[in-house]
């Protein structure tokens, strides 16, 4: 039997994916696996029963990775789960933003006598102008940003992407009418529009300031729906007072510049839709339990990736340890001196966190062989039994 608490409202399609043999809890420190959209984890202290976490959508900035690694904690997200939905809420902003329909409807909202008349006499005020051959620049093309690149050239915009980490598939599912500039300073000067969709991390905290800033075009549209943070709001506000920049679009407004005049602020709707909160959950669901049940580890933010299939009849070893040969070296003795061979052994590393995984042949004492590996850089054994798993 495992436990899944979950801390958040989790779609009901993705919670009926567990079957028989899971447990839903409400006591996050007696689960075996948590489920999290978007509440605040970095105050919590977790469990020895806790094996992982899965986060319902892609930022994971609520959750204290590191910590959780020292403690054996595999995190994972659910990559591309969402991409739908934040594109389209990308393009509906886009299309708001060119067309003045914020303004105008908060204009026209406030009109209570003869209404059409003063629609006729009012209107020209918020002429907009149209997308088509208008340029847009994308800083980050991940899941989200090539589906918002596709579409926009779909809709006649000239599109330039930035990204010096561009995958190989994505950049296979990108189109060809799309220009990849890996200088983003040379970039943001041809472009009406840019919009952001890189993760926040300690290298893109306050990215946008005001040097960035200063080279878009003064009558340019900023667009974030990524973290508010990557943007420096002082420099922000210093731009858009000083009309350097026309209009910033946020899917994260807060009271440093939710009522400025050119500040559209969206309450972070970007994957708030049915089907993409049902996506999120069904792939967080389908991680959790493969690695529960066999030690595969999919969209790992902290472990790197580790694929042996679904268990057969055979124990299965997995390690979760610091990248150091010592710890390598302390699993493959420990398991010479108990006489097993391994089959299938891997090894994968990712900055400093590791996982060996192999299946065994041979009759384990699981106790005796976790002492046996018992090691500074070791977080976490695991032996799993077929049919009954075990921690």
């Amino acid at each position: 039997m495992f436990t899944i608490a979950t801390l958040n409202k989790i779609s009901k399609k993705g919670l009926a994916r567990f079957p028989e043999g899971y447990q839903i809890i409400e006591d996050a420190s007696a689960a075996n696996g948590i489920l999290v959209r978007s509440q605040d984890m970095k105050a919590m202290d977790f469990s020895s029963s806790l094996m992982a976490i899965a986060r319902a959508g892609a930022g994971v900035n609520n959750i204290p990775l590191t910590r959780c690694a020292d403690q054996g904690i595999v995190v994972f997200n659910t990559p591309g789960a969402n991409a739908n939905a934040v594109k389209e809420l990308v393009l509906t902003a886009l299309l708001m933003s060119a067309r003045n329909i914020n303004p105008a409807i908060t204009w026209t909202r406030g009109l209570s006598n003869d209404v059409a008349k003063a629609v006729e006499a009012g209107k020209s005020q918020f002429a907009g102008s149209e997308i088509k051959g208008k340029t847009l620049g994308i800083i980050g093309i991940g899941a989200i940003g090539v589906q918002v690149a596709n579409a926009a050239t779909c809709l006649g915009m000239n599109v330039i992407g930035n990204d010096p980490f561009i995958s190989v598939r994505t950049a296979h599912a990108l189109s060809p009418a799309v220009e990849l500039n890996d200088d983003l300073e040379a970039m943001l000067p041809l472009c009406d529009y840019v919009t952001i969709h890189i993760p926040f991390v300690d290298e893109t905290k306050g990215m946008f300031d005001s040097k960035l800033l200063s080279l878009m075009k003064p009558t340019a549209c900023l667009l974030n729906f990524s973290r508010a943070a990557i943007v420096k709001e002082e420099d922000l506000l210093d731009a858009l007072s000083n009309d350097k920049l026309r209009l910033y679009i946020t899917d994260f407004p807060n009271d440093a510049v939710v009522h400025h005049e050119k500040v559209m602020g969206i309450p972070h709707l970007g994957a708030s839709t049915e089907e993409s909160e049902e996506n999120c959950a069904i792939m967080a669901v389908e991680e959790i339990m493969d690695y529960l049940e066999n030690g595969n580890i999919h969209n790992s933010v902290n472990f790197p990736p580790v694929n042996l299939g679904p268990i057969t009849d055979k124990p299965r070893l997995v390690v979760l340890h610091r990248s150091s040969t010592d710890a390598l070296a302390s699993v493959t003795q420990a398991l010479a001196d108990a006489g097993l061979r391994a089959v299938n052994l891997t090894n994968q590393y990712r900055d400093d966190y590791a996982v060996t995984a192999t299946d065994l042949d041979g009759a384990v004492d699981p106790e005796a062989l976790k002492a046996a590996m018992e090691h500074a850089d070791i977080l976490l054994v695991r032996i799993i039994t077929p049919p009954a798993k075990q921690r």
